[in-house]
């Protein structure tokens, strides 16, 4: 290997680490927590390499989105892929889409709720996040309805998600009815 492919490898694992820190303290403590400093402190790097690598926190919300769009999709594709008929893979998808903002607070907050600097539905949009969009198209384009665009559809699909979830979360809906609320998003907006 190289002096400078070590130097990228280096690079790259430095990365990695500031940004698993970041979700990390995000996940314990919320967003107020993570500051440049603190994650210096934690990492055992000075601030300079940490600005070597971002800006500054706008950057690594960014850094955490990329990377939980990513997992996003990876738990739909899992969740739809082992179900049978339209209905069970809306089902699957929309629980694996709850399930996901719930586990992971910090990360869908750098995903929906944070600026992270991200494009959403531009040209210039991070192929993470378009591969986010495309794990709920493959599902909801088959239940989108006659003569309604498939993407469309999904847009709102999702943000019927994107609305329960945060609702949920900040404790406007009571708990006990999360499923039904799950099932009624299906039965009415997906065409059976």
């Amino acid at each position: 290997m190289s002096v400078q492919e070590r130097k990228q490898r280096e690079r790259a694992d430095r990365e990695r680490l500031i940004v698993a820190t970041a979700r990390e303290l995000a996940e314990r403590q919320g967003w107020d927590a993570v500051t440049t400093r603190r994650l210096a402190e934690r990492i055992e790097y000075s601030q300079p390499v940490l600005y070597s690598h971002f800006r500054g926190k706008r950057e690594i919300i960014g850094a955490v989105a990329l990377e939980g769009a990513a997992e996003l999709a990876a738990a739909l594709r899992s969740a739809t892929r082992a179900e049978d008929g339209p209905r069970a893979r809306v089902t699957a998808l929309a629980r694996a889409y709850l399930d996901f903002a719930a586990r992971n607070p910090a990360v869908y907050d750098a995903m929906f709720r944070l600026d992270g600097g991200l494009a959403f539905a531009r040209e210039d949009t991070p192929a993470p996040l378009k591969d986010a969009f495309a794990a709920f198209l493959e599902t909801l384009g088959e239940v989108a309805g006659e003569g309604v665009h498939p993407a469309l559809f999904t847009e709102v699909f999702w943000a019927a998600l994107h609305g329960l979830a945060t609702l949920t979360r900040e404790g406007r809906l009571p708990p006990a009815d999360a499923e039904r609320r799950t099932e009624l998003v299906v039965d009415r907006l997906a065409a059976f």
